[in-house]
């Protein structure tokens, strides 16, 4: 370790604060936030890291710098701006650079409203901005059918119109538009339109209802009934959005929501903002871990990030769990029931479709890395020191003891390995005894590996629940291969997962890829036994008919049904096929037999 490192490590301050690690060419590696700067800086070099990227950055650290904050948000502020201006190579960040839109209410005389991708400092009003453009367009398009706003960008100052500069156009013609431009609209009443827009973006629909419903009572009193229906219709319309959109309580006011989910080697944010109990903003993103950071710390990052994107200054913030982050008056909730529950829950749903459908995307476009991020999922969830690249599996097939078998299916990387398949005829065993029959099998498999210096699994897996898996185990003691190789159970009723020595088993999530490949291991070794056992039992069934016949032997039965395939072609064959196939003594002996028992 560089002398100077470790005069600094041994002098680092306790308060709150950002720290940076430069490699030997003074290149910046990495930019972290602490509650405590020494006690986290200490804990990058302890012996026991437990993650290889964060051995192999540690490695490389010459000098680190630290800087000292009021507050651990205060640090996280800061340590979100150095990662946006320097980018080091080892910090997670969200890789979002698109200019998102905005819906805008424009500063000038009977202001327009539309989307744009480009903020003007002008004194205008923008609202967003939007994930989406389409759930922004959709907006836009509803207030246009509900409001006539002018579209033209005519300067439409008092002067000019009183001096009669312009004309109206096609969009008032086609009532897409009032008149403004002629004072045939007043500024009062489009302005009270804009208030009422104003509100229906903010998600607050009860400004823009009263002025509606103002205006058809206008109409009705002065016997405008057709008038009257028209705006009965844009409060229906209105009504319709605000009821397809409102998702919690209406109560819920100016709330941020965040939800995730995460796995090895990523984790997926989504945020909600809630105005009047309606979602007026979306948005998910993907976060890549580079030095196997927790849940917590991607939330605390994501949480700054996008509230600042999305210019947010909500004083309520709800997560799915706690954090020991403390920001300056707001408040982190996490709730535990009703609809604050609902709409984190809501939340996180968003959050794992948007993983489905990038690992779907990925599994396509870069199947190598989908296959490393299973494996990874697999050694954590079963709790493994290795990866599974190597899975077999194990089934016994019979029907009341009669043809056992049992089937031995080899996944390599996730996938089948149908060369490697084996099927195994108990030679001990007796009857109906699936825990006898899954030691025989689990001995006899391993005893062959071992003897013939063939590689063995890092994971076996056992179609049954513990008393099938302490049968395999006995085995793999005997062979002195217990706790070298990861063996479990999976009981089908539940799909519990039991692991050797542990009464309480294991329960995957059901949309768990960790799951879905030991379902198919599982399965296929079912597949693999049943077929092998019926075909062992059909045979056992033709043979059994042609060992009636006196002086055939089984070699001579097996001759037969390679050569006509069927007993039902034995016996429609003539003297002279089957002499030819087993000789004239034998032969004469199979056409006699059948042919006398049909005469007879």
């Amino acid at each position: 370790m560089n002398p100077d490192l470790e005069l600094q490590l041994k002098t680092l301050p306790s308060e709150p604060g950002v720290y940076r690690y430069y490699d030997k060419n003074n290149q910046l590696l990495y930019v972290g936030k602490a509650k405590h700067l020494k006690k986290r800086v200490l804990s990058y070099f302890n012996k026991n890291l437990s993650g290889y990227r964060t051995r192999i950055m540690v490695g490389k650290i010459h000098r680190l710098e630290t800087t000292i904050v009021p507050s651990e948000y205060d640090a996280l502020l800061l340590e979100n701006n150095l990662i946006k201006e320097h980018q080091p190579f080892y910090n997670v960040m969200l890789k979002d650079d698109k200019s998102y839109p905005w819906i805008c209410i424009k500063n000038e005389d009977f202001p327009r409203i539309f989307l744009t991708r480009t903020k003007i400092k002008d004194g205008s009003e923008y609202f967003g901005p939007y994930a989406k453009v389409r759930p922004a367009k959709v907006l836009l398009d509803t207030i246009k059918h509900i409001y006539k706003i002018r579209t033209c960008n005519l300067n439409l100052s008092p002067e000019k119109i009183e001096a009669g500069k312009y004309k109206v156009c096609l969009e008032y013609h086609i009532k897409n538009c009032q008149g403004p431009c002629e004072m045939l609209e007043l500024k009062e009443e489009y302005d009270q339109k804009i208030n009422a827009i104003r509100g229906i973006i903010k998600g607050d629909f009860r400004l823009a209802k009263q002025y509606l419903i103002n205006q058809m009572t206008k109409y009705a009193e002065n016997l405008e009934f057709e008038n009257a229906q028209f705006i009965k219709e844009r409060i229906d319309m209105l009504e319709d959005y605000q009821h397809k959109h409102t998702v919690v309580n209406p109560n819920i006011d100016d709330v941020d929501v965040f939800g995730m989910t995460s796995d090895e080697t990523a984790a997926y944010v989504n945020y909600f903002k809630i105005q009047n109990g309606s979602i007026i903003q979306s948005f998910t993103t993907e976060i890549k871990k580079v030095l196997e950071e927790t849940d917590e710390d991607i939330l605390e990052e994501a949480m700054i990030e996008i509230r600042q994107k999305f210019n947010s200054d909500s004083k309520e913030i709800l997560i799915p769990f706690h954090l020991s982050l403390e920001i300056p008056n707001v408040k982190l909730i996490v709730p535990k029931v009703g609809d604050k529950k609902r709409i984190v829950e809501l939340s996180e749903k968003n959050a794992k479709e948007y993983r489905i459908e990038k690992l779907k995307a990925v599994q396509i476009v870069d199947p190598e890395r989908h296959t490393n991020r299973i494996m990874a999922e697999m050694q954590k969830l079963l709790r493994m020191p290795e990866e599974p690249r190597h899975i077999e599996g194990f089934d016994n097939s019979n029907i009341q003891g009669t043809n056992p078998v049992s089937a031995c299916v080899v996944f390599k990387n996730g996938k089948p390995s149908k060369a490697d398949y084996r099927i195994f005829h108990p030679k001990t065993v007796e009857g109906a005894n699936d825990f006898a029959t899954m030691e025989e099998v689990i001995y006899r498999r391993y005893k062959r590996l071992l003897d013939e210096n063939e590689p063995l699994p890092q994971l076996i897996l056992i179609d049954g629940g513990k008393g099938q898996l302490s049968s395999a185990v006995k085995s793999l003691k005997l062979l002195g291969l217990y706790g070298k190789i990861t063996i479990i159970g999976i009981a089908k009723r539940l799909e519990e997962i039991y692991f050797p020595e542990d009464s309480i088993p294991l329960y995957l999530d059901k949309k768990s890829e960790t799951l879905k490949v030991l379902q198919r291991v599982r399965d296929e070794s079912h597949r693999f036994g049943v077929r092998h056992h019926r075909t062992r039992r059909k045979n056992s069934t033709i043979k059994s008919e042609l060992e009636e016949i006196p002086g055939i032997g089984e070699k001579a039965i097996e001759l037969l049904l390679s050569k006509l395939k069927s007993v039902k072609r034995v016996k429609e064959s003539s003297r002279e096929t089957l002499e030819e196939i087993l000789g004239k003594s034998r032969g004469t002996k199979v056409w006699e037999f059948f042919n006398s028992s049909e005469n007879g």
